[in-house]
């Protein structure tokens, strides 16, 4: 067991799964560092004994569980995250999930699963991203054509990224009106990116010395319009993870991005 669970801790009582990774690592630090909120446990396969803000990490997510803990963050894989959610269900945790590549029949599961408790899963903790996102959704239906790029740190492995396909959700949601891909050859396959809902074309680009970043490009006659987010920082994401860290607990059963908590 976690030598955090000996101890006597006020508020919130969190868990972070992935803890050894970048992101893991930065809401162990965050989550420490707020003062409603207190980090119980963390865990890992990777670097089992690891001693993070006072809490050693251990390999078993069972360990999580046994600590009682209200809420777990996962910064994890898909395949991980698969694995480890049902757990939490069936234990009556909350879960704040950061992880990409969720299918919707992965959601499916997930609502089934959690009755007891929450699961909020969100493609980008970035409160400036999620209202990139609002802002696309409301310019689509005023334009026929539409793109988006999204560029990442060259350690992400899948593509597109969750932010971007969400995006493009949204905006099909919004305007069933876009023009067709003009395009009838390409010389190099994949020239025109993958085609996302309302055949919106998403290209991602994996380089070292980027963090996250997303253009949104919308043209219509004689205009265009580009909507961008820029992350430099990991610690962008901090305030939208310990939001919702404090609000999961007030939502029902699976819940998708930050919107609702941001009022949008």
């Amino acid at each position: 067991m976690s030598d955090a669970a000996d101890r006597s801790t006020g508020g919130i009582r969190v868990g972070v799964i992935g803890a050894g990774g970048r992101m893991g690592a930065a809401v162990c630090e965050a989550v420490a560092g707020a003062d409603d909120l207190a980090l119980v446990a963390a865990v890992d396969p990777v670097s089992p004994g690891e001693v993070l803000n006072g809490v050693t990490v251990e390999a078993e997510i069972g360990t999580m569980v046994d600590t009682g803990v209200d809420v777990a963050v996962d910064f994890t894989v898909a395949d991980a995250s698969r694995r480890n959610l049902p757990v939490l269900a069936a234990a009556g945790v909350h879960v704040v999930v950061g992880t990409s590549g969720l299918t919707d029949d992965d959601l499916s599961e997930l609502r089934s699963a959690f009755t007891a408790s929450n699961c909020l899963i969100v493609p980008n903790f970035a409160i400036g991203a999620v209202l990139m996102q609002r802002f696309a959704e409301v310019a689509a239906p005023w334009f026929e054509t539409a793109e988006v790029i999204e560029f990442h740190h060259d350690e992400k492995v899948d593509a597109p990224s969750g932010t971007a396909l969400s995006t493009v959700e949204r905006m099909a949601a919004a305007s069933a009106d876009w023009a067709d891909d003009p395009t009838q050859r390409e010389v190099i396959a994949g020239a025109r990116g993958g085609a996302g809902p309302a055949d919106i074309r998403i290209h991602s680009v994996r380089m070292r010395g980027m963090v996250a970043h997303q253009e949104v490009v919308l043209g219509t006659t004689g205009q265009t319009l580009v909507i961008r987010h820029d992350t430099t920082d990991r610690s962008s994401f901090m305030p939208g993870v310990l939001l919702a860290v404090r609000n999961v607990a007030g939502l029902s059963g699976l819940s998708v991005g930050l919107d609702a908590l941001l009022g949008l």
